[in-house]
């Protein structure tokens, strides 16, 4: 089995911001409470007429361009997303198309917040085997197409925007050192969308009773967030052989900052290892860690052979963790 890394790393989010002082024109609301529950002060926002695939797009052209990879050398695209263009066809093989991937095999998958975790785990399966070289991993969202605007417990936490990284074989003791992932599906419930799938298919009903927005149960996913962030971390650092002191970088999903701090003080790691963007972003769901990851990077914050964990949970409800010895020196293969 081959080493597998990250090579490249790129990301992008919608021009158009709203601040927590644009939801005080509409919404029973203000700044300094949404601050206090939830750290966060603005997000970003696509335009209507743009689909999440473009987001993916601007996100895989920067990683490529990172990772100085031809898109025709690309094997597979994977976009991890819960809020696809159309049902079908994925969004994986209309990126691939804009991006003149025309070599890649392509499929989408749904794992919402952990939804880029999923992404690497799976697309490295495929380097790791020798079955591919080259699989660019993407996490993009535009739930603010999904949310019901007048719910103040929801639409005022989540924002638009892409991450992506191109895997690729590394030298032997780097990149991807262990995983871990897990669902369960009795809590389906808590975090969804409930109408447009075969369940409940579109009608005059579901519009009216707002069932094609967002649900959620905002409690309950506090409770398991907290339980699964630091239970998952710990034990994927032991697949690693190694300690919580062993680690530079945390990257966590960007849900809520009580979630994170919860979840860290049970990890028991120092809170300088954090990296926090939610404060300019929101939560995006499966783009929160790879938009969080390139700004690290570019920020200088991640140096070669840096021991760096990432960590999510999402509807599912569904959690992940993986741990990354970091280099960004492909194999010549």
């Amino acid at each position: 089995m081959r080493s597998v890394g990250i090579v490249g790393i790129g990301s992008y989010v919608p021009e158009n911001i709203v601040t927590n002082k644009d939801f005080e024109q509409f919404l029973d609301t203000n700044d300094e409470w949404i601050i206090s529950r939830t750290g966060i002060r603005q997000r970003h926002i696509a335009p209507k007429d743009m689909p999440v695939s473009e987001l993916c797009y601007q996100a895989g052209l920067k990683a490529l361009e990172d990772a100085q990879i031809a898109p025709e050398e690309v094997d597979l695209v994977i976009v991890a997303t819960i809020t696809p263009d159309y049902a079908f066809p994925a969004t994986a093989c209309l990126v691939a198309d804009r991006l003149g991937a025309k070599n890649a095999a392509g499929f989408d998958l749904e794992a919402g917040c952990s939804g880029f975790i999923y992404g690497v785990v799976t697309g490295s399966q495929f380097v790791a085997t020798g079955m591919y070289k080259t699989v660019l991993v993407i996490g993009g969202e535009t739930l603010s197409k999904v949310l019901n605007w007048q719910d103040r417990s929801t639409c005022i936490l989540f924002g638009d925007g892409a991450g992506a990284a191109v895997l690729q074989p590394v030298k032997d003791g780097f990149g991807f050192l262990s995983f871990e992932l897990g669902s369960d599906g009795s809590g389906g419930s808590l975090l969804s969308q409930p109408a447009g799938g075969s369940k409940y298919p579109a009608s005059l009903e579901t519009v009216e009773k707002n069932l094609h927005t967002l649900q959620m149960e905002g409690k309950e996913v506090y409770k398991f967030a907290v339980r699964i962030m630091g239970d998952v971390s710990v034990k994927v650092l032991e697949n690693a052989g190694l300690a919580k002191e062993d680690v530079d970088l945390l990257i966590p999903h960007q849900a809520n900052i009580r979630i994170v701090d919860a979840a860290v003080k049970r990890l028991g790691i120092s809170p300088d290892k954090m990296v926090i963007n939610l404060d300019k972003y929101g939560n995006m769901s499966a783009a929160s860690i790879p938009v969080a990851l390139d700004e690290t990077f570019k920020a200088g914050r991640i140096h070669e052979g840096d021991i760096i964990v990432m960590v999510g949970f999402g509807t599912g409800l569904t959690w992940g963790a993986c741990v990354l010895k970091w280099t960004k020196v492909g194999l010549k293969v």
